[in-house]
């Protein structure tokens, strides 16, 4: 035994590396667990087809009317107030997030059955198809019960969560449109709902903004009140600051930041008026005293240059003394009329002495008044100075106390000003505009049957997948060849195809399915030793109905054909089938060997098959388990081997019994035979284990009644297995 291992330890190699070709694509798997279970599947559909059918006949038919509205991103303001939030003009998804939140805001839907009374309206519950909290309605204008406060603020939120219940908000892509719809069973009530949703809406936006600036003028009042008195306190501190230094400001300018600056106060005027005057006097002053220079350096004739009457006086001498010396070439000085111009020429020159004089002590005069007028106001500029030198030191604090007076008047102003535009903030106009105002729903929006047969079909759809799936997973049997090398570890010496006929009435046509299916498994047993195909092996399964008999049978008619002379022993002592379904004797056989019987030969039974023999499984024995645990189980297989070139046990199932290991153990191997979408897994994991603990060589694993159509191998199988055969078919017509 030890020898073979190698052998199949390839052979299992082989078949875990061959196991790929039996894999199905994943989609395949998924068609093929569907033709399993189609009728469930079917089943499933069908009734919910009828359920969805039936439950849109019964569902009351809902009317939905729809408003379409504007949310501008940029809102019209007629004032620039810093300390508005004003926004930007650049949309972004954040903006109509939030209008779109704020549409479905609770606050909306409580001031909407406000406005609407919706809480005392029975209409409203009845097309929601709720029953109101509390006893009596207000409808049509008639009390018909009392509704305590705490009911109606209950019934209040039972018509505001209905409300949320069946308002959809759904923006149109692309754009700043917005479409609300609200849904009931009462055409009027849903129109009703609609438009009254997106005037609330559209009021409510007003309002907001309404509020924000009504706190903005609150907080002004108030900034303004104590801006006021700081403004008349610094005033009033100035003032008297001016009253106590004598600060009289004859004019005031602004300057560029709004500063109150003084160009002139009293005493600068009356500086800049005693500078014109003593500039003036200067003047007069030198122009005096270059008069007076001039008449003391110039003689009497430069005097009478600048003099008239000292001229004209001078001109009536020298006209006086002209007659005088004509006189003196006629007559005698003492001539009278020459005495008479002399004594005229001395008064005149008297006169011209005089009015030499007084016009030399006219300047003399003039000099002296406008050097005294001169010294007078240089005193009092002199005086001016120090008055204004004392009064710019005092200035610093006066231009400290206008400062403060300036700062004060130009935050209140600019706070009036904000208080003003902030009072008129609120004419803007609103950026919510309603498009079209809902109109009467003339047909219903729902039940629509054909879109509820649909996702019925697509509900019972998914149902059956589910199912299936479930089905799948629960369904523990081997299904496809694949399997056998991936969950027993054990390689897979073939898959038998399920047969509509007789499967043994097919083992007489070589070329038929089955028969190529077998010459398969005896292939792969040929790789199972290092000597070919085993020489004594016995085929046992998990549980009974299997075909691990006709399996048992049907090899060795292949191995009769190709091998050599075989012997088929029915080990099966507790529910032997295969001489019945041969046609033979069944009174002698193993049991009788096991029981004592030495003349074995005379067990041994014609087939009619080439090369097979047969030996029944006898009486039924009291302890098939007593007889089998023996000795003479190894020697009877021993004595067969001796005459026959292949052994082959057909054992009765594991079941739980000690039978199967205990045939186990006398042959050279063992076919393990299970059934495909039957057999546990489990159930098959623990009886190759419980071989193996017993020291049987599992040979490999014999897939029964494998549909292959059915799992998807249709094609490639049937041409596998039947190559040939429809030539051969038309032969022989």
């Amino acid at each position: 035994m030890s020898k073979m291992e190698p052998s199949a330890q390839m052979i299992g190699d082989e078949a875990g590396a061959s196991a790929a070709p039996w894999a199905a694509p994943i989609l395949l798997d998924y068609w093929n667990a569907l033709k399993r279970h189609i009728w469930v599947a079917l089943a499933i559909v069908s009734v919910a087809v009828v359920i969805g059918t039936i439950l849109t006949l019964l569902m009351t038919p809902q009317f939905t009317a729809t408003s379409r509205i504007e949310i501008a991103r940029e809102q019209a303001n007629v004032t620039n107030v810093e300390g508005l939030q004003r926004e930007d003009a650049t949309p972004n998804q954040e903006f109509y997030l939030t209008q779109y939140s704020l549409l479905n805001a609770r606050s909306l839907a409580e001031r909407v059955e406000r406005r609407l009374r919706l809480a005392s309206n029975k209409s409203f519950f009845e097309a929601h198809g709720a029953t109101p909290v509390g006893e009596g309605f207000l409808s049509g204008g008639g009390n018909a019960g009392a509704v305590s406060v705490d009911n109606m603020r209950d019934r209040q939120r039972q018509a505001v969560d209905l409300l949320l219940g069946h308002i959809s908000i759904s923006p149109v892509r692309g754009s700043a449109l917005v479409d609300v719809s609200y849904t009931s069973a009462s055409s009027g009530i849903s129109q009703q709902i609609a438009k009254t949703w997106v005037s609330e809406f559209a009021q409510q936006s007003m309002d907001r903004r309404l509020a924000s600036t009504a706190d903005a003028r609150v907080y002004l009042e108030s900034r303004l009140q104590g801006l006021r008195e700081r403004l008349e306190t610094s005033e009033r501190d100035l003032v008297n600051y001016a009253a106590r230094q004598g600060i009289v400001r004859l004019s005031e300018s602004k300057s560029p930041d709004g500063r109150t600056q003084t160009t002139q106060t009293l005493a600068s005027s009356n500086l800049d008026q005693l500078n014109r005057f003593l500039v003036e006097a200067t003047a007069e002053r030198t122009q005096a005293e270059a008069r007076l220079r001039a008449a003391r350096s110039a003689g009497s004739t430069q005097l009478a240059l600048q003099n008239q009457s000292l001229s004209n006086l001078r001109a009536q001498r020298a006209e006086t003394n002209a007659k005088y010396q004509e006189m003196l070439v006629h007559f005698e000085p003492e001539y009278a009329d020459a005495k008479a111009a002399r004594e005229q020429i001395a008064a005149l020159d008297r006169a011209i002495g005089a009015e030499d004089k007084r016009v030399r002590d006219a300047y003399m005069a003039d000099y002296e008044a406008a050097s005294q007028r001169e010294q007078v106001l240089r005193g009092k500029v002199n005086e001016l100075l120090g008055q204004l030198d004392s009064e710019s030191r005092s200035s610093i604090q006066y231009n400290i106390f206008q400062r403060e007076v300036d700062t004060n008047r130009q935050l209140y102003d600019s706070l009036l000003q904000r208080y003003k535009e902030i009072g008129v903030a609120g004419v803007g106009t609103n950026n919510i505009s309603v498009v079209d105002p809902a109109p009467l729903p003339e047909a219903p929006s729902s039940p629509k049957l054909l879109i509820n047969l649909v996702l019925a079909l697509l509900a019972g759809a998914g149902l059956a997948a589910i199912t299936i799936f479930v089905l799948e997973n629960l369904d523990e049997s081997l299904r496809e060849p694949h399997q056998v090398a991936t969950k027993l570890d054990v390689p897979l010496l073939g898959a038998i195809p399920v047969v509509n006929d007789d499967a043994l009435e097919n083992m007489d046509d070589p070329k038929s399915i089955l028969s190529e299916a077998y010459m398969t498994v005896r292939t792969n047993l040929s790789f199972s030793t290092d000597h070919g195909v085993p020489k004594t092996f016995a085929l046992i399964s998990t549980s009974p109905a299997e075909g691990k008999s006709t399996s048992a049978y049907s090899l060795a008619r292949v191995l009769g054909r190709t091998s050599g002379t075989v012997v088929l022993v029915d080990v099966d002592m507790r529910r032997p089938i295969l001489a019945s379904r041969l046609g033979l004797e069944s009174g002698r056989g193993v049991s009788n060997f096991l029981a004592g019987d030495d003349n074995w030969e005379q067990l041994v039974q014609d087939t009619g098959a080439t090369n097979v023999s047969f030996v029944a499984a006898g009486p039924t024995p009291p302890s098939a388990s007593e007889l089998l645990s023996g000795e003479r189980l190894a020697l009877f297989v021993k004595q067969l081997a001796s005459r026959f070139d292949h052994v082959i046990l057909d054992s009765p199932p594991m079941l739980g019994l000690s039978d199967a290991p205990l045939i186990a153990n006398v042959v050279e191997g063992v076919v393990y035979v299970i059934e495909a979408d039957r057999t546990a897994v489990r159930a098959s994991q623990a009886a190759i284990q419980r071989l193996r603990e017993s020291r049987g060589h599992i040979l490999g694993v014999l897939l029964t009644k494998y549909s292959a159509k059915q799992s998807g191998y249709g094609y490639g199988y049937g041409y596998g297995y039947g190559y040939g055969s429809d030539k051969a078919d038309g032969e022989k017509g």
